[in-house]
Parts: structure tokens; sequence; C-alpha cells
């Protein structure tokens, strides 16, 4: 098997059934490929949507809602591909995404792990590499501090917007909506880190491939549309903490400093 892509859904069967409208009618693929879909424990009728449209598709039915983590790793586990692909359900592959970026893990033998250039429904441009974080990451990314003189810089360097997001690059991190990665490079790096619930699992796993001396890659000439809209960062902090993805985001990022500390940042080049 060539390549495995693995689609977690938690209540999206309808963005998950067009997404795999859009990989089994639409794409024409010149390599060996399998689809999995995890149900991350949400019984919102996926499993029989898979069964009557989509046969080919192998299903996995999580018993409980572990996370991120642990429902992809759920996928990683039954995968057979030489390369496996994580996609969330709000995904839309209307390009030759899938082909360029599987070319270039083949071309590039020293990445371990690489994500496309992910892009708003208007074709914009969604900043989904970034530099390692400090501490300031949930202030200036959840709060109105985002919007201060300082909160803008600091954000415009971790989101690496100096960058030629049409251009391929080594990156010190990249998003988990869409990443690609070579399935032996496991055994050194491991499977994704299901201490986090929700939010830091790429971070982590970014760092601990370029830990393992694997490479990280932006395929910026890989186009996938990504539907998802970021929460507001202009809010209170007050407001901030009643906010559920919010307290998640926190939360895990308080999870990665103590895992890490004391521990110099890897050379990213």
């Amino acid at each position: 098997m060539d390549l495995s892509i693995i689609i977690l859904n938690y209540h999206n069967k309808n963005l998950a059934k067009e997404l795999l409208k859009n990989l089994t009618s639409e794409l024409d693929l010149p390599y060996k490929y399998e689809i999995i879909v995890v149900d991350n424990d949400s019984h919102d009728g996926i499993e029989d949507i898979i069964k009557e449209r989509f046969p080919q598709v192998r299903f996995v039915q999580s018993d409980r809602n572990g996370g991120f983590a642990y429902g992809n790793n759920l996928g990683i586990k039954v995968a057979s591909g030489k390369y496996i692909m994580i996609m969330n359900p709000d995904l839309a592959i209307l390009s030759d995404g899938i082909e360029v970026m599987y070319e270039y893990m083949e071309s590039h033998p020293e990445v371990g792990l690489a994500g496309p250039r992910l892009i708003n429904a208007d074709k914009s441009v969604q900043y989904s590499c970034t530099r390692f974080p400090d501490w300031r990451l949930p202030f200036y990314r959840r709060t109105t501090l985002a919007n201060t003189k300082t909160g803008k810089k600091w954000l415009e360097d971790y989101l690496m917007k100096d960058l030629d997001h049409y251009q391929n690059n080594y990156v010190p991190t990249i998003f988990g909506a869409c990443m690609i990665f070579r399935k032996d490079a496991l055994a050194k790096v491991g499977l994704l880190d299901e201490r986090y619930f929700m939010y830091m699992e790429d971070l982590d796993w970014s760092r601990r491939f370029w830990e393992n001396d694997y490479k990280v890659a932006y395929i910026g000439k890989a186009e996938v549309i990504h539907l998802h809209r970021r929460q507001s960062a202009a809010e209170s902090l007050p407001k901030t903490m009643m906010s559920k993805t919010a307290r998640h985001h926190i939360i895990s990022f308080v999870k990665y400093l103590l895992k890490f500390k004391g521990k110099s940042l890897p050379k990213t080049n």
C-alpha cells in the first residue's frame, strides 16, 4: 500500500461525506491507497453513510472520545500505507494537492512530516506553519493582546508571515488539519501524544520529528481548502476562559510546556 488516508469524525458526518465523495469520485490517484474513517464515539450516522455509499472505505469505531491524538492513533495503528495522511473532515481537495504531497515525500527522504498550503474558500492563505512558540502563545492567540502592537509583531513572527507560502520550505511546525508522514518514522518518533485532548498534538509531533533527525516541511505548492474558521482571538481573558475550546488550548499548552521544560529547541535547518 502506497498511501493511507485517515479521516477523524466527531459529529461531522456531512462534512466527512463530502470529503469522501471528493476523494473517491473526483480524484484519480496514480498509486494504491486506502481510506480509513475513525468515528470518535459520536455515533452520528457516519457508519451507515459509509456502508451505503462508500463500501471501499474502512471504518473504525472508537468506544470513547479520547481526543484528536487518540482517534487518529486508532487509524494509524491499522493503516498499511508507506505514507499516512491525516485529514480533518472540513477539507476539500480540488486540485492535485495529494499527488504533490506524495511526490514531495518520495523525492525528499530527509522529510518525515509535511503539510500543504491550507487556504480558505476565498483562496486566501491560512497560516498553517509556525515557529516554535513560547509562553506568550495563549495570550496572543486567545485574548485582546493579539491586537496590541507587541502582540501583532509576535504573531507575525510565530505564523511565519515572512515566508513565501507558495513555495516549499522546511519549517519548525505544521498544523494537524492535514499532514502526511512516513509510517516507518514512527518507530523512532512514536505516535501522537494522547495526553493532549485537543490542540498542541501537531506542535509536539513536529518537535519530536525534528528531535529524531527528520525534517518537517511546508509544501507550499500543494493546495488544500480548509473550511475551518478559527474562533476570534479578540476576547478578554475571562471570556476566553469561558470557551471550552480555548480552555482545551490553554490546558494543552501547559502540558506541552511541562513536557519539554528545560529542553533546548531542536535545530530546524
